[in-house]
């Protein structure tokens, strides 16, 4: 908990700079919003790993940002929490892909490292975390076998015309594929927060033992209601 409240803290404020000092000079740059995720990212783990070590604090979470800009939607992922997005034809489109050990490139990187990964439950690296990359997590971070580098990935909103989109920590995603999670949301659009506190409890209800944290983000109708 105490590194999600860190991430949670610093994060968007440090990256809200940023983002204001770029877009002032965006023509000029050298920068993108790729570029800017990725090297706050890794800058937010830095001052974990320094605080936390300090007081042998082993916390560790999960990062997820989307960031929206025009008709640009770019996607940052660290750990197992995942996005999906809604398109105009339903289908369910995924925004990032969970870093888990047993995915053949991180397990193939873990083993240079000189780490291993076993199952206890799941997979899990040196037989601790079901994760291979995260922020925090400073035991790991010293022996190299878990990093915090992010996947970005970039949409093009005007293509997709989405309708909504769900970021989620992997609680739900153990209880509901993307397909079902998107269904799910899509008839109840017209609850509070757009059906998120509907599927944290049918996740429950499932038997999901894990942290279920869910946004739902509706879009505006796209380009043909904007014309009326």
């Amino acid at each position: 908990q105490s590194a999600a409240e860190y991430v949670k803290s610093r994060l968007p404020e440090v990256l809200k700079q940023h983002l204001q000092d770029y877009e002032r000079d965006k023509e000029n740059s050298v920068l993108s919003y790729q570029s800017i995720l990725e090297q706050q990212i890794l800058s937010i783990d830095r001052e974990m790993l320094e605080k936390l070590t300090v007081s042998y604090d082993e916390a560790g979470t999960t990062c997820l940002i989307a960031l929206l800009s025009d008709k640009e939607l770019t996607v940052a992922n660290v750990g197992d929490s995942r996005g999906v997005l809604c398109d105009k034809d339903g289908n369910a489109i995924p925004l990032s892909h969970d870093h888990k050990p047993y995915q053949l490139k991180e397990r193939k990187r873990i083993k240079r490292a000189g780490g291993f990964i076993s199952f206890n439950g799941s997979w899990r690296v040196q037989g601790i975390l079901a994760m291979s990359r995260s922020l925090g997590d400073y035991p790991l971070k010293n022996l190299n076998v878990v990093i915090p580098d992010p996947d970005i990935l970039s949409f093009d909103l005007d293509k997709l015309q989405p309708e909504f989109m769900i970021l989620a920590s992997d609680g739900l995603w153990d209880a509901f594929s993307n397909e079902e999670a998107v269904r799910f949301i899509k008839e109840r659009l017209d609850e509070p927060h757009f059906g998120a506190k509907s599927i944290v409890l049918q996740s429950f209800y499932r038997g999901c033992p894990d942290n279920i944290t869910v946004m739902v983000v509706k879009f505006r109708n796209s380009s043909k209601a904007e014309e009326q």
